[in-house]
């Protein structure tokens, strides 16, 4: 219990005197793992597979999944989930967009439009289609256009980022 928790104890502890409905102590504890399924259309990558921690890229911005994080939804933006194995090896996997839950159970959901594992990009074509993506935007008549181009774009450059 750290000091900032200590100090709150005997102040919640007394409040439970005063409420109809005592307030409720926890601790939060770390499991040894937690259950992960991270899918994309063309295949599963782990099913139920228990690991230690995921590093998420999201539109909220990145974060890290322990054991008993907190319950939430995501959208995954363009870039990398990091999975921490229980032998602490990690892999990385590029995605290009997506859904992220994490369930009170500590179940972990990674749902990808498309994922890829991050050694098998080909930097070559990364950058080649970062290119060819900047000439649609460029060359876009129409705000549909702009905002596929641009979708384009960011995903590619998260493809060249990662790539490196």
């Amino acid at each position: 219990m750290n000091h900032i928790t200590r100090a709150f104890v005997p102040l919640i502890r007394n409040a439970n005197k005063f409420h109809k409905y005592p307030i409720l102590l926890s601790s939060r504890t770390y499991a040894d793992g937690m259950p992960l399924t991270f899918a994309s259309p063309s295949q599963v990558y782990y099913d139920q597979a228990s690991v230690k921690q995921i590093d998420v890229p999201s539109f909220s911005g990145s974060f890290g999944i322990l054991p008993k994080h907190v319950p939430c939804l995501a959208v995954l933006k363009p870039g990398v989930v990091t999975i921490y194995e229980e032998d602490g090896s990690n892999k990385k996997y590029f995605v290009s967009s997506g859904s992220i839950s994490i369930h009170e159970d500590s179940s972990v959901q990674v749902l990808a439009e498309e994922a890829i594992p991050v050694d098998q990009i080909d930097k070559q074509a990364a950058q080649s289609g970062l290119a060819t993506a900047q000439q649609h935007l460029t060359s876009a008549s129409s705000d549909l256009e702009r905002a596929e181009a641009q979708i384009e774009v960011e995903v590619h450059e998260a493809l060249v980022k990662a790539a490196e």
